[in-house]
């Protein structure tokens, strides 16, 4: 099919189907309480305790940026800061119990909502999606903000 039989060239989809995700990844935070920056922040904490210097290179984040975000998250008890055990000036954050707990719960409920979004492809068309994208993903070196189940460690 050609982007004239499906209505969309590569740029107008990719943008939109970023625009669909990015909504659904909001609507899911909200319910949780959390911004959508709040939810990547837990998401990619779940695996391992990153320094702010690494945190802000993976979520694209200015420092100052950064320390607010990690500031109003750590109010609300899901991350907590320490010291990292081989740099005495570096701060590491992790989750909390609390965060911990929170973002399993979110990471599912966000999982089960885009996973319904290509229910229309088919199991063909979501292996062929999901091929592309992947990499797509890889090509441009993404960071992992989110990922598969069995990534998590």
């Amino acid at each position: 099919m050609s982007a004239k039989d499906d209505g969309f060239g590569v740029v107008t989809a990719l943008v939109r189907a970023s625009f669909l995700v990015n909504a659904v990844y909001a609507e899911s935070a909200r319910e949780y309480g959390l911004t959508p920056q709040q939810g990547q922040l837990l998401c990619v904490l779940m695996s391992q305790s990153y320094c702010m210097g690494e945190l802000s290179g993976i979520l694209g984040l200015a420092k100052s940026s950064l320390t607010g975000l990690v500031d109003r998250t750590e109010r609300h008890g899901l991350v907590k800061r320490g010291p990292h055990p081989e740099e005495a000036r570096a701060v590491r954050v992790e989750l909390t119990e609390r965060g911990s707990e929170l973002v399993n719960e979110f990471y599912a409920e966000t999982c089960r909502r885009v996973d319904k979004l290509p229910a229309g492809l088919g199991d063909a068309g979501r292996d062929q999606l999901a091929a592309l994208l992947s990499r797509v993903v890889l090509d441009n070196e993404v960071p992992a903000v989110f990922m598969e189940l069995d990534e998590r460690g």
